[in-house]
């Protein structure tokens, strides 16, 4: 939810923390804010309302400088935006503290602490925080116990930087629930929510796990796990750039994830299949043993990721001929599953750091004990450690808050999970075969789209000034209407609804109206005949009808109220992946038109890391 940022080093740390915040924001954008401990041993702090462009132009009029500092990028959860509420939140002048996660029990907390004399400036969870670590410090002396101390109080999660000046060159971190990495410098160290924050002074990352603290200075690092026994953890290399966080000349993030799409399914396939197979080795060591006893599916994801999982199922139960159930994990999390020992938990998220959904599988885990594989987007998440399998979709740094080739790619990895399963139930060589060359296909068919994006715009033009609308599909397409909505939802504030076209008639058409507009997506899958009937049943009054359909449909009976744009002809199975495009397009196209912020919608935060 919101992004943070930490340094200690012998250099000022001032610029470092900004960009940082820049590279973050994606993370959260209601209010921005630095801490640096200046020579004088004193803490220096700027916050401010908006974007970190607000906060960078109050620091080119009254710089700061110091050697050790924290920052943060906010996505408001308790109290609204506003300076008092933005990070980091200091008590005493002694302390400072940055918060990503949510401290369940600060109420209590806050009486206690008002109570023993300390005062509050904000509406947040997390000053709560920063007075019981001081507290702790006054106590015992230390900073790194004081944290040690303190987190034992709260209830939730959290990933924190701490920087006292009675220690001011000094930090600690720790992370429950909350992700958290360790930049490692020359003479110097980091910390963020994610590696991207951090590639221009790093490449080298430890990723902290569960329960860690880290007691941090410019030439010393010291891990502590959840017991308080020091610990190893790896030094990875990542394999991010700064020119992959970058726009590359697109108006959007959104724009350039959306275009990256053919190279990122190619990417996805590369080195997982050899003569139309899929390598059980695409899934991790032991994957083959695993799925050799696989009958049933689980999925389990949030939002977009759920649609791709509602996609899977109808591949699993048509190709495979498996059992599959999706759950939304934020539900899922507080029901008593009913699980066989031949069922496998398969959690779908971009970031790995989705709450809901890391929750979900540590509950199966702990009381259950299933086999789980996570279909993700980042190596090093926690959702990708704490899964017995992995299957990494190779999309590339994804920044637009509105997922695009995430998706796509997911999508792609469900398909290799379903063929492996298939292969082991029966399904034809041939079969497979077909398929993964259609896959390849893939690339060039969505090339023909992005070709005709400027078709696409003039669409979403006559949308600007609609405040609703319908979006319609049929079998596999129905998840793909749903994520359609979704992104229209996202980033133009449209309200949207997507509905099974055959359930138009149980009480959404209620709705149709020539102010109405109706979405539809079709492909030639059998049931074509089936959703012209449901269109003509909006057309009969008075609605208006877009159509992404398949070039190989006969559509000219609909009228003059129908219009119909063609997609290249694709096979049924794939047309999920395929029909993902334009309604990607729509959406971008449509908040352009009306102005809004494409890549930092409003109330919305990239990775979900909270509750």
């Amino acid at each position: 939810m919101c992004g943070i940022v930490g340094a200690v080093a012998d250099r000022n740390v001032t610029p470092i923390l900004l960009e940082g915040l820049r590279r973050l924001e994606y993370r959260g954008y209601d209010s921005a804010g630095i801490a640096v401990i200046d020579g004088n041993a004193c803490l220096d702090r700027v916050r401010r309302v908006g974007k970190v462009q607000s906060l960078t132009e109050s620091l080119q009029q009254s710089p700061i400088r110091g050697l050790t500092g924290v920052a943060h990028t906010r996505w408001a959860t308790h109290g609204e935006p506003s300076e008092s509420n933005a990070h980091p939140h200091i008590c005493d002048e002694s302390v400072a503290v940055v918060h990503n996660g949510i401290i369940e029990n600060h109420s209590d907390l806050r009486e206690r602490q008002l109570a023993e004399g300390f005062r509050f400036t904000s509406d947040t969870d997390t000053e709560v925080a920063v007075h019981q670590i001081e507290h702790y410090l006054r106590e015992k002396g230390d900073l790194l116990e004081a944290v040690r101390h303190a987190v034992t109080d709260f209830e939730g999660a959290y990933a924190l930087g701490v920087v006292s000046v009675r220690d001011p060159h000094r930090m600690i971190a720790a992370r429950s629930g909350s992700p958290l990495v360790i930049g490692v410098g020359l003479g110097e160290h980091f910390i963020a929510s994610d590696a991207s924050a951090l590639l221009p002074v790093t490449r080298s990352f430890i990723y902290l796990e569960e329960g860690d603290f880290a007691d941090i200075r410019p030439d010393s690092l010291l891990i502590y796990d959840k017991q308080g026994n020091i610990v190893e953890r790896p030094a990875r290399e990542t394999q991010l750039s700064s020119e992959s966080t970058s726009k590359g000349g697109y108006r959007h993030y959104m724009l350039k994830e959306i275009y990256e799409q053919p190279s990122s399914l190619i990417e996805v396939l590369e080195g997982r299949v050899h003569e139309g197979k899929i390598l059980d080795s695409t899934f991790g060591p032991g994957a083959g043993e695993i799925l050799d006893s696989i009958k049933q599916v689980q999925i389990i994801a949030c939002g977009t990721s759920y649609h791709a999982g509602m996609v899977a199922r109808y591949w699993l139960e048509e190709l495979a001929g498996i059992s599959c159930c999706v759950e939304v994990a934020s539900e899922y999390r507080y029901r008593k599953p009913v699980l066989s020992s031949e069922t496998l938990v398969v959690t779908i998220s971009q970031s790995g750091e989705t709450a809901d959904t890391l929750a979900a599988l540590r509950g199966i885990k702990e009381h259950i004990g299933r086999s789980s594989l996570a279909i993700c987007n980042v190596p090093e998440s926690s959702l990708v450690r704490e899964s017995e399998l992995k299957l990494m979709t190779r999309a590339g740094p994804e920044i637009g808050v509105a997922s695009t080739k995430a998706f796509t790619t997911q999508l792609i990895a469900l398909l290799m999970l379903v063929i492996a399963l298939g292969s082991r139930r029966g399904l034809p060589a041939e079969k497979v075969h077909a398929i993964m060359h259609h896959v390849v296909e893939l690339p060039g068919l969505m090339e023909k789209i992005l070709a005709s994006a400027g078709s696409i715009s003039n669409w979403a033009d006559a949308f600007t000034d609609r405040g609703n609308a319908i979006f319609l599909g049929r079998g596999l397409l129905y998840p793909i209407a749903l994520e359609g909505a979704l992104k229209l939802k996202e980033i133009s504030y449209i309200h949207a609804d997507a509905y099974p076209a055959g359930e138009l008639k149980h009480g959404p058409i209620a709705l149709i109206d020539p102010d109405m507009p109706t979405l539809a997506i079709a492909c030639k899958d059998g049931q074509e005949g089936k959703i012209k009937s449901n269109l003509r049943e909006v057309l009969a009054r008075g609605g208006e009808v877009y159509m992404f359909a398949d070039e190989r449909l006969e559509l000219a009976d609909l009228g003059e109220h129908c219009h119909v744009m063609r997609l290249p002809a694709v096979e049924a199975e794939l047309a999920p992946v395929l029909f993902a495009l334009p309604l990607q397009l729509f959406a971008y196209y449509v908040a352009v038109h009306k102005g809004t912020d494409v890549d930092q919608p409003r109330n919305l935060a990239k990775s979900v890391t909270v509750e």
